[in-house]
């Protein structure tokens, strides 16, 4: 099948080796433009863009579908469908009315649950015990077409923002390819009016740990904002980020740490306490709470957040 595949991050380049993989003729590759990273700043490539790149794909960067060219640039491949995976660019009803077939999404959550920018995260800080992907045939609403096929999985007590994209990841790979080998059995499904749920991009600032809040509702967000945008608390003025915790037994002081050994930092939360096993300094790296530890002043009596 002749398709045009637009997509951005690491989940849309699962789906696209997927569609190589498969044999599929990826004649454009749709990407957002460079963006500058690391300590230098420097422009690199998308992950999508990488991959297509590298299997010597054509690839276009547009900053905007909305304009005369870019519309005839689409129209020109003469695709059969357009195959959409967190691109970040709106497609206005003029380019999704260009290939043959329409354009299929992605989308990381059960819809309706959970449409918009972040469902694999707010999944996880919500406490739902599944997840899934649906090929939508898109529409222009906010992720409100019809569904084509779903793929379930289940939300592990202990899945983190990375493990559970990596899972959603590898089964919108699998859900795009046999949507497009069955495309002509698939029946069109309507999304229940009920149910309906957004999921907010994310923001730095709720990233900041509330220690008034009940400890399962914390141990989530820190697990769900693993590794983007990344949960913290202050601890001596500086930023301290918490990548790895679980709800347990406490009473205290919300924020006051009540033991600290390799087994994790026990802080106490409005409601029960929080056991943080993975941990971050300032201007350091990642590490269990064991390393964390050593060497460092005992912790415990210390108010975090303060």
């Amino acid at each position: 099948m002749k398709l045009i595949f637009a997509g951005t991050p690491d989940f849309a380049a699962a789906a696209l080796a997927a569609l190589i993989a498969a044999g599929h003729e990826i004649a454009l590759v749709l990407t957002q433009p460079d963006r500058p990273a690391g300590r230098g700043m420097k422009l690199k490539p998308s992950p999508v863009k990488a991959l297509a790149l590298e299997h010597g794909l054509t690839v276009e960067q547009p900053v905007s579908l909305k304009t005369p060219d870019a519309q005839a640039m689409l129209t020109e491949v003469n695709a059969d469908v357009m195959v959409v995976a967190a691109y970040g660019l709106i497609l206005p009803q003029a380019v999704l009315d260009i290939p043959a077939r329409g354009c299929l999404n992605i989308h990381a959550s059960l819809l309706p649950r959970w449409r918009g920018a972040a469902p694999i995260q707010r999944a996880i800080e919500a406490g739902d015990a599944e997840s899934g992907v649906v090929i939508m045939q898109m529409d222009a609403g906010l992720d409100t077409g019809d569904m084509l096929l779903t793929h379930k999985v289940d939300i592990a007590p202990t899945e983190t923002g990375a493990t559970l994209h990596d899972k959603l990841a590898e089964a919108g790979a699998e859900a795009i390819v046999a949507a497009l080998a069955e495309l002509d059995q698939l029946v069109e499904e309507t999304q229940p009016h009920d149910g309906v749920t957004y999921a907010q991009k994310l923001s730095k600032a709720e990233a900041e740990v509330d220690w008034m809040q009940d400890a399962e509702t914390i141990a989530r967000r820190i697990r769900a904002f693993n590794p983007v945008p990344g949960a913290f608390t202050v601890l001596e003025g500086q930023a301290l980020k918490l990548w790895l915790a679980e709800a347990t037994d406490g009473n205290g002081r919300p924020g006051e740490v009540l033991h600290a050994d390799a087994n994790g930092v026990l802080v106490a939360a409005g409601s029960g306490a929080v056991r943080v096993t993975e941990l971050q300094a300032p201007g350091g790296k990642r590490m269990g709470a064991r390393d964390f530890v050593l060497g460092r002043a005992p912790l415990a009596g210390t108010l975090l957040g303060a």
